[in-house]
């Protein structure tokens, strides 16, 4: 359902710009208009990782890859055709211990990290994909955020509504001014359009016991839109 939301408009009432006659100035009343649609999100991005601790890189690496490896073979058969995966990070580095009365820190071991970005296209494997990832090994992620696949349906519906809501305030505002409006001069947007996905709370990855799969609420996506118009009156 699109929810249209209005903020407080701004006016301007002054004469006309560069290249007109002086001697005829073009008067003319601006006004914005801002309005906020929803929508459903069909596209989900989870950030997975794997974490490995060893006495050297090449130990840490190693037992990494390994399980990395076997999230990657755990999921990629749920995800199928409904997405894509592919790697967001890559680090090996050393873990210190903090040296006593002053002595410089001291290498104790080596931390792995593996990350990917999985997209997913059928939110109905979100949760599969996440409770997979655990049972195969990942134990790290960065959140999950929501989006629209295509989103310029919702982007020209928050134009329109607020090209509407300006060109409706800017009239109102000659009308109380006793001016008639004469044509539009220039309509614009304040900063385009802006989606704002929806991003949820990362959530340790555990392996789960009782079979009970993750829950995930997908909530709604907003597109914001501002317009400015500017209305020629006499």
């Amino acid at each position: 359902m699109l929810l249209p939301r209005i903020l407080p408009i701004a006016l301007l009432l002054g004469s006309a710009a560069r290249g007109q006659d002086v001697s005829k100035p073009l008067h003319v009343v601006r006004a914005s208009g801002e309005a906020t649609v929803t929508a459903k999100p069909d596209r989900a991005q989870i950030t997975i990782g794997v974490v490995t601790q060893a006495p050297t890189a090449e130990a840490a690496s190693a037992q990494n890859a390994e399980q990395t490896t076997q999230m990657l073979d755990a999921i990629k058969p749920v995800l199928g055709s409904g997405g894509e995966i592919k790697t967001s990070g890559y680090s090996v580095n050393p873990a210190y211990q903090t040296g006593k009365s002053g002595a410089p820190p001291k290498i104790v071991g080596y931390n792995s990290s593996n990350a990917v970005l999985v997209t997913i296209d059928d939110l109905r494997l979100v949760s599969k994909i996440l409770d997979a990832a655990a049972k195969a090994g990942a134990n790290n992620i960065n959140g999950i955020s929501f989006t629209l696949r295509d989103d310029q349906g919702a982007r020209s519906e928050a134009l329109a509504q607020a090209a509407v809501k300006a060109r409706e305030s800017a009239e109102a505002i000659a009308k109380a001014l006793n001016l008639r409006v004469t044509g539009v001069v220039q309509a614009e947007t304040s900063g385009g359009s802006n989606v704002l996905p929806l991003y949820r709370r990362a959530m340790p990855l555990m392996a789960q016991s009782n079979e009970v799969p993750t829950p995930i609420e997908t909530g709604d996506i907003e597109v914001n839109a501002t317009v400015i118009v500017t209305l020629a009156v006499q």
